[in-house]
């Protein structure tokens, strides 16, 4: 039993260390190529007809001022047209009618399409509303990003190159300062959205379409097999079947298109659910045909880490699981006293880690990153060890394909510290199972760090200090709302 729990310890840290360096490697590429980055130009003369679609469900906070930004697209308005993707079940659908009435003078041609049976979902919606467009080219915003009103002759000129079937797009945050958990979630996604994004696509990498926030070229949509529902993140899908057919994919990290970070720890979880779930279903639907296409080991590679990127919340729980046990046994059989001596390899990892955020902290707040890097690095790692349970929870049912409905992330129209969310009807408030799950995992390694002392070996105790905080954050941020409620 012993050596089952020292493996599966091992075999998790050794995963881990490896996307380390995965990571690392990509921070190379994005600091190396990013010297040669061509800045972004623009052209009056490329002027395609293009379809906006702007999928909804059940958003009456935000719809309205989506509906306003791309009122006033910098985009001959003959060449227009935008489809309101309409799946609500409630008063959402009034708005939008008010709203496609009230800029009817601005000689736009907006329609509301309105599905009663929300088959496949956001997927559903897109796959009937691209098989009606009248664009060339399709641009996809969902209803908490605000784009700005250049957006589309920045980045239609791209596909001049007739190879690219998708130009994509940087988030940006419109209430990144609301609160620590806004802070945090713009911290790690600048990261992927600068250096991953980047080096990806500099490199002839895979990438994907981030879901909103890009265009689409129709006929690289219809060649890839259109929008398929099997899986919770259908942009991933579609990207990779959209690449293995040859698609070039170009990311613009000059174009920001801010949006709205969700506010509470619940919201939080369900778009870390949706996002990390659906990565693991596609990634056990295509990784097959990627192990079978033409391409280079590297490509490959990173292709396998991109795909399972979400299974590192696995491997960190098993090994924050048993990190406890690993203690025990040791005091009882010294020999395996290797196993802690080999952590050295995985300081390397940590550090490959830590550039990875550093470079990308600098790129994204050039005047303060410094600051902000201090700051909100450690927090960041301490709450994504906290969020360990609730994730690899949702990869391990993507990967055994446990079906799930696509669960909506709620929007709030809150941008500024202050602003209040308590009114909104979308959220329902309650502390469930693996919340008090999350708590009795704090204890636990409040445990951890007891025994530690006790047997006086702390080769641990700041990894269970780490992993106490998290879950005692998460547990409390989870929980916090609930009792605020109620007060």
């Amino acid at each position: 039993m012993e050596w089952i729990v020292i493996i599966l310890y091992s075999l998790s840290l050794l995963y881990i260390f490896l996307f380390s360096l995965g990571q690392l490697h990509l921070t190379w590429i994005y600091l190396r190529f990013k010297k040669r980055e061509q800045k972004l130009s623009t052209s009056a003369e490329f002027l395609p007809m293009v379809t906006i679609q702007l999928p909804v469900f059940n958003e009456k906070y935000v719809v309205e001022r989506l509906l306003d930004a791309v009122s006033k697209f910098d985009y001959p308005k003959e060449k227009l047209e935008i489809q309101v993707l309409d799946d609500s079940t409630d008063e959402t659908t009034s708005i939008v009618v008010q709203k496609i009435e009230s800029l009817r003078p601005l000689g736009l041609d907006i329609q509301l399409i309105h599905r009663e049976n929300r088959t496949g979902f956001k997927a559903g919606a897109l796959d009937q509303g691209t098989k009606l467009a009248k664009g060339e080219f399709i641009a996809i915003f969902d209803a908490d990003f605000l784009p700005k009103s250049s957006f589309l002759k920045d980045t239609l000129i791209e596909f001049k190159n007739p190879e690219v079937g998708v130009v994509q797009t940087r988030w940006g945050h419109i209430n990144r300062d609301y609160s620590i958990l806004t802070q945090l979630q713009a911290f790690g996604l600048n990261a992927h959205f600068s250096i991953e994004q980047s080096a990806r696509s500099y490199s002839n990498s895979f990438i994907n379409f981030n879901g909103t926030c890009g265009v689409w070229r129709k006929k690289c949509i219809e060649d890839a097999g259109g929008w398929k529902f099997d899986t919770l993140t259908e942009d991933l899908d579609l990207s990779y079947r959209a690449q293995l057919n040859g698609w070039k994919f170009k990311y613009l990290e000059e174009v920001e298109t801010p949006g709205e970070l969700p506010i509470i720890m619940s919201a939080i979880k369900s778009q870390q659910y949706r996002w990390n779930k659906g990565g693991a279903e596609t990634a056990k639907k295509v990784f097959g045909k990627v192990l079978r296409a033409p391409l280079s080991l590297t490509n490959k590679i990173h292709a396998f880490f991109h795909l399972f990127n979400s299974s590192v919340f696995v491997c960190l729980l098993i090994a924050s699981i048993l990190s406890i046990p690993m203690l025990y046994i040791r005091q009882i059989q010294p020999s395996v006293s290797w196993v802690f001596d080999m952590g050295v390899v995985f300081i390397f990892g940590f550090l490959s880690i830590t550039i990875f955020y550093w470079v990308a902290s600098r790129e994204i707040d050039r005047e303060k990153y410094s600051k902000s890097f201090f700051a909100l690095y450690p927090r960041f790692l301490i709450i994504s060890m906290g969020l360990s349970l609730h994730n690899g929870i949702a990869v391990f049912e993507g990967l055994i394909g446990r079906r799930t409905p696509f669960i909506r992330t709620p929007k709030f129209n809150v941008t500024l510290k202050g602003d209040s969310w308590r009114n909104n009807s979308y959220i329902k408030l309650k502390v469930g199972v693996l919340t008090i799950v999350e708590g009795l995992l704090c204890i636990y390694f409040l445990v951890g760090i007891v025994a530690g002392i006790y047997w006086n070996d702390l080769a641990l105790i700041f990894f269970h200090v780490m992993l106490a905080l998290g879950f005692g954050a998460v547990f409390y941020y989870s929980v916090k709302p609930v009792v605020d409620a109620k007060a």
